[in-house]
């Protein structure tokens, strides 16, 4: 290898740590600006229409019934479509049942 293939490629990879660093800056730079948007914003306009509609429950996921309000669902709700059904939304597997669903049932 020549001093010029050297000296290339010791700037390639300064510049690509470079727009590298830049990057993560501009990226850190938006979750900032999207931190200090989310303290100033007023949200009582958004509390009196839950407070209106009665909303109960944070919509965690928009997939299917039982991982949009887990504390409705019910013991049999993944498997509505078939008894042996797999679970065929990815929500499912990063939710767990909530702590009075997964117990046994008692006798």
């Amino acid at each position: 290898m020549s001093r010029f293939d050297d000296d290339f490629v010791r700037r390639s990879a300064n510049l690509a740590l470079t727009v590298l660093v830049m990057l993560l800056l501009l990226f850190g730079l938006t979750l900032l600006d999207a931190a200090w948007r989310s303290w100033t914003v007023d949200r009582s306009a958004s509390r009196a229409l839950i407070r209106e509609l009665g909303l109960s429950d944070l919509s965690l996921f928009t997939e299917a019934r039982y991982t949009r309000h887990p504390s409705q669902a019910d013991r049999f709700a993944p498997f509505q479509d078939h008894p042996a059904a797999l679970e065929h939304f990815p929500t499912g597997l990063l939710l767990s049942p909530p702590p009075h669903l997964a117990a046994p049932p008692e006798p």
